[in-house]
């Protein structure tokens, strides 16, 4: 029997989680159809079925009032002619997403700006022949309340009879029978109105990632020969040169094979500062070159660039529901029913049982209805949730779903790797010592020697000498002699760099040199001795030095009151030179499976764990913990094996990440006690007689309104993102 397929598709028009919900169980009802998830906030529709055509989907999901088309990734080189692929681009879903256009285009603000022009005719009518102000507004009425009864019956027929189209319906349709026809135009008016803002919020959400997608420039200088031409960026094949200009965007992943420039990768990463960038580096699609032109080899597909797996990233993140929405969506499938039972009590007890005035309580009845529209309790959560994802995304913060956004608020203890994670992983020269010769002069004779190795060692030394614009002599029968050094000849003397042990055995080395190695190693310091002829010429210590910000990135957590831990399988002299320099506690010479077990072994005390680390050999431990957080710029790894991902490799993104949490939680109950609190509230004015039909949906909407507004706020977070302890970094 075939495999499942699972297709994704865009939806328009999906503005809100009863959207979702409602399209959900209409197409699981699609025989061979066996999976349906619906994100309102990334606007797609994923279907597992067996051999179900588009048009069976098509037709369920148009009769709910939705557009949906399948979803168009960018293409991968190869796939089509570059002609192809920039025609296609442009016709995929431009249409479909309310982000893509503006508001008022929109089939919802047509219908909006329609049901309000009626209602002011039909008043305007009133005013002038009062005779026909009842059947104006009968038929200002219709014009919104069709589509909306419309939308109610395909519901039901789909198999959600309890939509909030239902109880919008029912409430229209009973207060006309009981005179209230002005009021049921009003209220109408003001619930399409609220779903018009819910659309224009969530197309906003929407826009947010999209534009980080429009960071990529949509064509290329792409080199053939001695000639360039204009070619689409989409269809970049990946081992093709591009000609980026001085002020150009980088049109895709790539290392530099030509040219030396300053990068600006703030739009990417953040970074105010431009880093220098010559042959061999790496560079990201939308970054700008600020300086000289650049001869770039592509890497990676537009399909495959670090922006587009971000986007991608986060659209999956925002398809999988947070526990508290999971929460929100079960209790909102009996509390619509149960709004029309109450309802219907309060429309039939009193004049029943007491002799009331039915009138009165079904017009009260009705009002109840209208309060318990759920709209801003359904949008409370997803809405903060995606808001968070999106802010998140565009500081470097991707996080897989809103269970691991709700989840990192509680970490209570943070496992850091040391290499990669809490260093940069990349040693650097931090001492020069001469004997009998300057620092410069040492330098040099050590690079000379190191010229054309690429042992870690070796690039530390040569590094160091490019900083410093220190004069690199050739070497002559340079040759490496194995676990102890390189020799060769340079400017006619014979020298010799290698370990003070290796060194050891061809000179004395003094006491005072010996005490001063010596300091060195405490330190975690790694020490070559550099001998020329018969005579320590100098020494040089290498070590992989701690990130510029990993100090004030672990002092943010210890204010958080999250506790630090280190766990390397570095030798413990190291770990424990950089470990009190952090001043944070170290498990050295550990094993994977080793920290495996320390992380197990911290869940069993009841601590919350999150391990961060590069997601290779910190792979284990990663699975182990509550919360795996990876470390790098964007690597397969990193995206694909953690639960969460720090791009840019900043240790105080990681209490960015669990203050990114804390935030969205307290938006999230925010929402949940205004959506609450007015309509307790409104129910207990209604049913004094203080309040009506049209101040409930007006209640309804604001709520809505106000909820959507708050979680918006969540959009611009990172502004204000650990200020003191950034300031700490720098």
């Amino acid at each position: 029997m075939a495999e499942p397929t699972k297709t994704k598709y865009r939806v328009g028009g999906m503005d809100c989680a009863a959207c979702a919900s409602k399209i959900e169980t209409a197409v699981s009802r699609i025989p061979g159809v066996s999976e349906v998830g619906a994100s309102y906030t990334a606007g797609t529709l994923n279907v597992v079925h067996d051999a179900v055509q588009f048009s069976a989907i098509q037709n369920v999901v148009k009769s709910l009032g939705y557009n949906i088309s399948p979803d168009s990734p960018a293409p991968r080189a190869g796939d089509e002619t570059l002609d192809q692929i920039d025609h296609d681009h442009d016709h995929a879903n431009g249409h479909l997403d309310p982000g893509d256009g503006p508001w008022w285009r929109t089939r919802k603000a047509i219908l909006t700006l329609a049901c309000g022009f009626a209602l002011i005719v039909a008043y305007l009518a009133g005013r002038i022949v009062p005779d026909a102000g009842h059947f104006a507004f009968i038929a200002a009425l219709l014009v919104g309340l069709i589509p909306v009864a419309r939308r109610a019956l395909a519901g039901a027929t789909a198999g959600t009879p309890f939509s909030i189209e239902t109880l919008m319906t029912i409430a229209a349709t009973g207060a006309v029978i009981i005179g209230a026809t002005e009021e049921a135009a009003i209220v109408i008016l003001l619930f399409l109105v609220g779903e018009l803002l819910e659309g224009v919020a969530a197309g906003r959400a929407r826009a947010s990632i999209k534009g980080l997608a429009d960071l990529v420039p949509k064509t290329a200088l792409l080199v053939e020969g001695d000639q360039t031409r204009e070619v689409p960026a989409a269809g970049l094949a990946v081992n093709a040169i591009v000609m980026v200009r001085p002020g150009d965007r980088i049109p895709a992943d790539g290392d530099i094979v030509e040219g030396h420039s300053a990068i600006d990768e703030s739009p990417v990463t953040g970074e105010s500062v431009p880093k220098s960038k010559q042959v061999g580096d790496q560079v990201f699609a939308g970054t700008i070159n600020t300086d000289a032109v650049l001869k770039i080899r592509v890497t990676a597909s537009a399909s495959d660039n670090t922006i587009a797996r971000v986007v991608r990233l986060v659209e999956e993140a925002q398809e999988s529901k947070a526990p508290t929405a999971r929460f929100i969506d079960r209790f909102s499938t009996y509390y619509t029913p149960g709004v029309l039972v109450v309802g219907a009590l309060v429309a039939i007890v009193p004049p029943l049982l007491f002799g009331q005035s039915w009138g009165e309580w079904v017009y009260k009845g009705l009002a109840i209805l209208l309060i318990g529209c759920p709209c801003a309790l359904v949008i409370s959560t997803p809405a903060a949730i995606a808001a968070a994802l999106s802010a998140g995304a565009r500081q470097g913060l991707l996080l897989k779903g809103g269970a691991v956004l709700e989840r990192l608020r509680s970490i209570s203890i943070v496992a850091l790797d040391k290499t990669g994670t809490l260093t940069e992983g990349k040693p650097q020269v931090t001492d020069i010592v001469g004997v009998g010769r300057s620092q410069s002069k040492v330098l040099s004779l050590a690079a000379a020697l190191e010229t054309g190795s690429n042992h870690p060692l070796a690039i530390a030394i040569l590094a160091r000498a490019q900083a410093d614009k220190t004069p690199i002599p050739p070497p002559a029968s340079a040759r490496a002699i194995a676990g102890k050094g390189v020799s060769g000849k340079v400017g006619g003397e014979d020298v010799f760099l290698a370990s003070p042990a290796a060194a050891a055995e061809r000179v004395m080395i003094e006491p005072e040199l010996q005490a001063v190695i010596d300091g060195f190693n405490d330190a975690g310091k790694t020490v070559s001795v550099l001998v020329v002829g018969s005579e320590v010429a100098g020494i040089l210590a290498i070590r992989d030095e701690p990130r510029a910000d990993a100090e004030a990135g672990l002092h943010a957590l210890k204010a958080a009151g999250v506790g630090v831990v280190m766990l390397t399988g570095d030798n413990a002299r190291t770990a424990r030179a950089i470990g009190s320099r952090l001043g944070i506690e170290v498990r050295a010479g550990l094993l994977p499976e080793d920290k495996q077990r320390i992380v197990r072994e911290l869940q069993s005390e009841g601590k919350v764990v999150a391990k961060v680390g590069d997601g290779i050999n910190d792979a284990p431990a990663l699975a182990a913990a509550d919360i795996g957080i990876a470390m790098g710029g964007g690597t397969d790894v990193a995206l694909e094996t953690a639960d969460a991902a720090v791009l840019h490799a900043r240790v105080l993104d990681i209490a960015g990440m669990i203050n990114l949490s804390k935030a969205t939680m307290a938006n999230i109950w925010q929402n949940i006690a205004v959506s609450l609190g007015l309509k307790a509230a409104f129910f207990v004015t209604t049913i004094v007689g203080v309040t009506g039909l049209w101040p409930a949906i007006l209640a309804d909407t604001g709520a809505t309104v106000l909820v959507t507004l708050n979680a918006m706020r969540l959009l611009g977070w990172g502004v204000r993102r650990l200020p003191a302890a950034t300031a700490a970094a720098t």
